[in-house]
């Protein structure tokens, strides 16, 4: 009798992660319990315009064989249109101060949704949040679920939140351009985080002038992307010498979504960890 094959995942990296510090629905240390379970090796913590819950992951994991990659995902934009850049292996004190200014607009934008909201006959109050942590839309539309005015996050964000919907409000203008400025000067590697989602031009332009600004990797590897659309960007990063990332982009089990990746979706090799390493120390030097 053959034995049974193994039903875990294989160990793997994953570097697109978020916590309750912004918009994951769980904490650090339940990240990390989750991660371990999954056969993640090396876990990236990406919280929205944060590094708060990097203290916590890093205590969860210290008694494991997982390796916490420190990161974060800046929100920025290109014209009128949002466009996410990941950040690994940043200097803390150095960005303290720049990822402030980004909280309060965090906190701005989210109190402009809420009085979109009740203009338009749907009061709704946002849960104390500790500091440090990040809101966004995510915490809009599950206020809007809690006060039974929609049934889901996804008609939350169909009826109410999504681009061009009657209470989105944009980011505060941080251009994606100063973003990966502000990165590089902070000793972080700046990826293009899912460039795919983006619908504010074409690709391969602005990864052009985001690359004149200093943009070192892509995220290749991402739930939202097609195989040809990864092809094509990996290739990207062949022509152009620049890093390749991946990860699920993970929020947690319990997002209000039926079609929430899982976490060790693409049971990537840890080699891409050793390049993104490689690519932080050409920084330091």
């Amino acid at each position: 009798m053959q034995p049974l094959l193994s039903t875990l995942p294989l160990p793997m990296l994953e570097l697109h992660c978020h916590t309750t510090f912004s918009d994951g629905t769980l904490t650090p240390t339940e990240l990390v319990k989750e991660a371990i379970a999954s056969g993640v090796k090396a876990l990236a913590i990406t919280d929205h315009d944060t590094l708060s819950g990097w203290p916590e992951a890093y205590e969860a994991a210290s008694d494991h064989d997982l390796e916490i990659v420190p990161g974060l995902e800046l929100s920025t934009v290109w014209g009128n249109r949002s466009l996410h850049i990941l950040g690994f292996y940043p200097d803390p004190e150095k960005l303290e101060g720049p990822l402030g200014d980004r909280l309060n607009g965090r906190k701005r934008r989210a109190q402009a949704m809420i009085d979109k909201l009740a203009q338009l006959g749907y009061p709704v109050t946002l849960p104390e949040m500790g500091e440090g942590m990040a809101p966004g839309r995510p915490h809009v539309a599950k206020a809007l679920v809690g006060a039974g005015h929609v049934k889901s996050y996804e008609e939350a964000f169909d009826r109410f939140l999504a681009d061009g919907k009657a209470a989105y409000v944009q980011y505060e203008k941080f251009s994606a351009i100063d973003g990966v400025k502000l990165l590089r000067e902070c000793g972080a590697v700046p990826v293009w985080a899912h460039p795919y989602l983006f619908r504010g031009g074409d690709v391969a332009q602005v990864l052009g002038d985001l690359m004149d600004a200093g943009l070192m990797g892509l995220e290749v590897y991402h739930p939202t992307h097609s195989p040809g659309q990864s092809a094509v960007l990996k290739d990207w990063c062949n022509q152009y010498g620049l890093v390749k990332t991946g990860g699920s982009d993970y929020h947690g089990p319990n997002t209000g979504s039926n079609h929430a990746p899982h976490l060790n979706s693409f049971h990537l090799p840890l080699q891409l960890l050793d390049d993104l390493k490689e690519a932080a120390a050409s920084l330091k030097n």
